[in-house]
């Protein structure tokens, strides 16, 4: 009797015994909201942040027999777009909006861009973030990807998204104000 009790070998068998045409229309499906919210916060641009996903999900396409687990897709398809994001840059020099315009994103009401001016302040701070830090927080909270898969996307360890991640959250704090910074005083006043 055999056991069919582990689900995620089941999945597996069923996942790579899929063609391509499916395989590549469930990947698309499943991630490409997530993968989109992210590129309007990359980009800061939504014909470009669409742009890229174009080129990633043409990258994803071309070498998705490389994908051999279902549960890898979302780490897989970030790590494409990162790297085609990164390409864009080298190829093409954009001619840069100014930075306080870069806050607004035509059309993003489908995404329920918030307006409050809390969110205002969060994103604010954010920009204010070195990338290592920034980038990590991003992932985690736009992403919704777990320390472990951070790690694989950014390829650095597990412990240093953690630090990156903690680094990150000090450094919001700070800059909100909801954490007081050690100031340096003259000895004996």
């Amino acid at each position: 009797m055999t056991d069919l009790s582990n689900e995620s070998d089941q999945e597996q068998v069923n996942y790579s015994m899929m063609d391509k045409k499916r395989k590549y229309a469930l990947l698309i499906e499943a991630h490409s909201k997530d993968l989109y919210k992210y590129a309007l916060w990359l980009c800061k641009d939504k014909n470009m942040a669409e742009d890229v996903m174009q080129e990633a999900f043409l990258r994803a396409w071309k070498s998705l027999d490389s994908l051999r687990e279902a549960k890898a897709a979302k780490g897989w398809l970030f790590t494409i777009f990162r790297r085609e994001h990164a390409r864009q840059f080298e190829r093409k020099q954009f001619q840069y909006k100014d930075v306080e315009s870069m806050d607004t994103i035509e059309d993003s009401s489908h995404m329920g861009y918030d307006d409050r001016p809390e969110a205002f302040a969060l994103r604010n701070a954010l920009k204010k973030l070195p990338e290592e830090y920034r980038e990590p927080l991003e992932m985690q909270v736009l992403g919704g990807f777990s320390c472990d898969e951070i790690a694989g996307i950014l390829d650095i360890s597990s412990s240093a998204v953690m630090t990156r991640l903690f680094r990150a959250r000090k450094k919001m704090r700070q800059i909100l104000g909801h954490e007081s910074t050690p100031q340096l005083g003259v000895v004996g006043e």
